[in-house]
């Protein structure tokens, strides 16, 4: 106890304060992480081609986004990480498919064919 506070204990924290607790570098590569994947979420659904400088803010605002989101798995143990990842998955497989198509496309529009 300090000055007269009752501590928390461990096992009532997220598993991210208990993890950060145990080392305390967890934290910070959770950031990072979250960081990452909301970029790649971002880059896979809604990505489009910008100029330089509207470019910077757009990264700028989806890290000052992504320390909320950090922030939500850190406190209150939403499974912010989680959710990213799997939306990273299904937008890559939904890019994966979409090229296939489109390059299906093409190959029948040489040929002279049409897709159905």
């Amino acid at each position: 106890m300090r000055n007269g506070e009752e501590m928390v204990p461990v096992e009532n924290l997220s598993w991210l304060m208990q993890a950060t607790y145990e080392q305390p570098w967890i934290g910070f590569v959770a950031f990072i992480a979250t960081t990452l994947l909301t970029v790649l979420v971002f880059n896979l659904g809604f990505a489009r081609k910008l100029p330089v400088l509207k470019m910077i803010v757009v990264y700028v605002m989806l890290i000052i986004g992504s320390f909320g989101l950090w922030f939500l798995e850190f406190v209150f143990g939403a499974p912010i990480m989680a959710v990213l990842a799997i939306s990273a998955l299904v937008l890559g497989i939904y890019r994966f498919r979409l090229f296939m198509h489109r390059k299906e496309k093409a190959r029948s529009e040489e040929n002279g064919g049409s897709v159905g």
